[in-house]
């Protein structure tokens, strides 16, 4: 009988923001083509997934706007920090992913960046975009929760 081996993850970055401007109807997890000073750059946590967003050019997903910043012990040949990554996904994910991106409203987020088994993979969600009213619908059923812990905490003591 086989074992499963267990799936070690290490997060790098995260887009926290994501989920307060966004409704997060789907998440895929896809590969990332990198050059080694990215790599080594992301070992040391140096990534910012903040601005970046993925669009489909020429039936092949990229990401835009993630930085990367330059590797430390770098030389000349340290990497753009702002270039252009592919994604790597199925054929089938992509097309996908075509279709619920040309849907009015959808946009495809980077939500956080993580290793899982030595390998860097970026899991993009298909998000429609929030309203004033629902951000503060959100922040206002955070502070509840929150409040309600601290209760619950005060009680315990």
């Amino acid at each position: 009988m086989k074992e499963k081996k267990e799936t070690a993850e290490k997060s790098i970055c995260q887009n926290k923001m994501a989920r307060l401007n966004y409704f997060i109807d789907e998440t895929y997890e896809a590969g990332v083509v990198l050059q080694g000073t990215e790599v080594k750059a992301l070992r040391d946590g140096r990534a910012n997934i903040k601005d970046s967003y993925a669009n489909i050019r020429e039936g092949e997903l990229f990401l835009y706007d993630l930085h990367i910043s330059p590797y430390s012990h770098g030389n000349r040949e340290n990497h753009n920090p702002l270039r252009v990554r592919k994604l790597l996904l199925h054929k089938r994910e992509i097309k996908r992913l075509y279709g619920k991106s040309q849907e009015r409203g959808l946009s495809l987020i980077p939500l956080r960046m993580y290793f899982r088994n030595g390998k860097i993979k970026v899991e993009i969600g298909v998000g429609r975009g929030k309203k004033l009213y629902d951000k503060r619908e959100d922040m206002k059923l955070k502070e509840d929760r929150r409040a309600i812990e601290r209760g619950l905490r005060e009680r315990n003591r």
